[in-house]
């Protein structure tokens, strides 16, 4: 009820991404203090009045707000389990819509779609979410991954954007998790297969972050080997060919390369000799067909 309170009377408006970011009516400088400080906040109730206020700071153009006080603010808190379950319920019910927000400075999703990364993970290790719960999370995801368009990183003034690396983030945390089968990992797979191959060349490491929940589902027993051939070759497929030379097919080969060389480096390494059976042929015979 307490918490009912402060939300009501700390926050009223918490879904409006542009309120400013003062959570706990704190300033620039004394969030910096805190931050030094290592997010110490010995009074639970105040953290937890805080951690709702820190929804604010991750639509905040400023970088150093959004990105090193928001959102490491809040992964501080879920992953040393300063945070509780109804806090973390409530993050999860103001961002959920933020997926599909109206963003013009491209801030706004991207750091809905990571912190909610970190929503999933405390799902997964301390599992909370009711089955619908977890597929409305799922759905949210799979959409907003599929929809970026805004391919912009990083930039000196404004700071990381990186929705598609944001979004692949948020798949990783839900493809760990044990209570999702094959349904949510075909979702999952389908979702990541949408931006592999965007006719833009990425340079911010977004391969790697689509990769690794791919990497990971195929630790589980979900999808055989055939399946994952199949879904490899439904890449391959979707790539313009070379020639004719074209900036669209240039961009595509190279963004494909970005993702299955990682997953290929990957899966050599992994001692999980099942992985690398379901795998490891597909990723190598997708990655010969590129030469």
């Amino acid at each position: 009820m307490r918490l009912f309170v402060l939300v009501l009377t700390g926050g009223l408006f918490l879904n409006s991404a542009s309120a400013a970011c003062l959570p706990g009516g704190m300033p620039r400088n004394e969030l910096l203090a805190l931050k030094a400080a290592k997010w110490q906040v010995p009074d639970d109730a105040r953290r937890q009045q805080l951690a709702l206020g820190m929804v604010y700071c991750l639509a905040d153009p400023d970088p150093v707000l959004r990105d090193e006080i928001g959102f490491e603010a809040l992964s501080a808190w879920m992953r040393g389990d300063k945070m509780t379950t109804a806090t973390v319920q409530s993050l999860r019910t103001i961002l959920l819509p933020r997926l599909a927000a109206a963003d013009p400075q491209g801030v706004i999703r991207p750091f809905a779609a990571l912190t909610l990364a970190e929503v999933a993970r405390r799902d997964r290790l301390k599992p909370y979410l009711s089955s619908a719960e977890r597929q409305e999370l799922l759905t949210a995801a799979a959409a907003y991954l599929s929809g970026v368009r805004d391919y912009r990183g990083y930039d000196e003034q404004s700071g990381w954007r990186h929705g598609v690396a944001h979004g692949a983030d948020l798949m990783l945390q839900l493809a760990l998790n044990p209570a999702l089968g094959k349904p949510a990992h075909e979702t999952i797979l389908a979702a990541i297969a949408s931006q592999v191959l965007p006719a833009h060349s990425y340079i911010y490491g977004e391969g790697e972050r689509l990769m690794a929940p791919v990497f990971y589902l195929a630790r589980r027993d979900t999808l055989t080997a055939a399946e994952w051939e199949a879904w490899l070759s439904r890449l391959l497929a979707a790539r313009k060919p070379i020639p004719p030379v074209s900036q669209a097919a240039l961009a595509q080969t190279h963004n494909l390369k970005q993702f299955l060389y990682p997953l290929y480096a990957s899966l050599t390494l992994s001692q999980d000799a099942a992985q690398r059976e379901r795998l490891l042929q597909a990723v190598t015979s997708a990655l010969k067909a590129l030469d």
